[in-house]
């Protein structure tokens, strides 16, 4: 297998884990960068640009990162805040008065971004064209009534976080929410990150598709029964909250592509994904900080824990980000950020000064922690121990 690129001094298991990857773990086409301090120290690349293709991955592909989009979308809604535009602790309706309806009154900022805000599903699921329309999925997620008093607890909300983020920064910041993540995350710090990708990326992008588990050397769990149903079941909350749109979006569309949905179609490279994180944390090689300390210290708050009514799991969010635990597990206590379902992973971890991103053309079935995506923490892990 050839790998391209290059890691620093001590982080050799890094490339060592990513090779494995593709050799035992079955990756067609990823890849994987780290800073530490604001420094590149991990720059790999390999296999496939396309999941079911032969021409080779080149240092600026880009993919499709899924949920691992809506850590960027929680640093938009926390740069209106530390600019004193938007409070935690007001009301969402205070901003999107239409959102008060149906018993939403209530809920503030802080429960839409810790996932506590009570709608993780609609009553009417959208169609992929409707639900990259941002007028028609505001008005959707304003008009349901919650599933459970809003604050009173958590529950993943996959789908609908598009419009609830996307809304609300629309709502403050008085533009578009792709535009304000291009103009006020991105290019600050100096990523390749797209949420609504401009045509003149879209020759950097490659397919991507679900892939079989590994026969062997990978992680042999399975989820606990109730999990296992409740995705069976088309009646259940975590059911309908992951078919928020229906049918599944094509995600090699470039239609989909180019909608601006917060919770699921950022795309990313590896490198561009590691230094959104490293801007949070830091000042990053040709980029700036983006986040106070204070922001910083906000970010890895702890907001949520516990039985999430969606996942059905336990699950850690501070505004916005999964925190580091069992069915999250990043690098260490500090860390803070989000995966996306069965590939992508980015994390910043301020004790350490770390901050990582990993990209993959092909997908699994794994929601939270991708046996591929923790291979490469693990060996972060050890280098930083040499």
């Amino acid at each position: 297998m050839d790998v391209h690129g290059a890691v620093a001094e001590g982080f050799e298991p890094v490339r060592d884990a990513f090779v494995r990857n593709f050799e035992v773990l079955g990756d067609r086409g990823a890849a994987v960068a780290v800073y530490r301090d604001g420094h590149r120290v991990v720059d790999l690349w390999g296999g496939t640009r396309d999941v079911d293709g032969t021409a080779p991955w080149e240092r600026g592909t880009a993919q499709i990162v899924r949920s691992a989009t809506k850590g960027v979308a929680a640093a938009a809604v926390l740069l209106l805040h530390q600019r004193g535009e938007l409070d935690l602790d007001a009301p969402v309706g205070d901003y999107w008065p239409e959102f008060k309806e149906a018993g939403k009154e209530r809920t503030l900022v802080r429960h839409l971004l810790a996932h506590r805000a009570g709608v993780p599903a609609l009553d009417r699921p959208l169609t992929p064209a409707e639900a990259a329309d941002p007028v028609l999925g505001a008005e959707a997620v304003a008009a349901q009534a919650p599933a459970w008093e809003p604050g009173t607890a958590h529950g993943y909300h996959a789908q609908t976080y598009s419009w609830l983020t996307g809304e609300l920064v629309r709502r403050v910041a008085g533009r578009p929410v792709g535009e304000f993540v291009a103009a006020e995350i991105a290019a600050p710090a100096g990523a390749d990150f797209w949420l609504g990708l401009p045509p003149d990326a879209r020759a950097r992008v490659g397919r991507v598709g679900p892939i079989p588990a590994p026969e062997s050397g990978g992680l042999k769990t399975r989820p606990k029964r109730a999990v296992a149903e409740a995705y069976a079941d088309p009646d259940s909350l975590t059911r309908r909250a992951f078919a928020a749109i229906t049918p599944l979006p094509d995600e090699n569309d470039p239609a989909y592509r180019a909608a601006a949905l917060p919770a699921s179609n950022g795309i990313a490279t590896a490198d561009g994904l590691a230094r959104v994180y490293a801007s949070l944390i830091g000042d990053v090689d040709g980029g700036r900080r983006l986040f106070t300390p204070e922001t910083g210290l906000l970010a890895r708050a702890e907001q949520s824990a516990g039985a999430d009514r969606v996942l059905l799991v336990a699950t850690r969010f501070g505004p916005g980000w999964m925190l580091h635990g069992s069915t999250s597990p990043l690098l260490g206590p500090s860390s803070f950020g989000h995966p996306g379902r069965g590939g992508a992973l980015g994390f910043a971890d301020p004790d350490s000064g770390i901050a990582f991103g990993y990209v993959t053309n092909g997908f699994r079935t794994s929601v939270t922690a991708d046996p591929r995506a923790q291979a490469l923490v693990r060996a972060v892990r050890q280098g930083l121990d040499v």
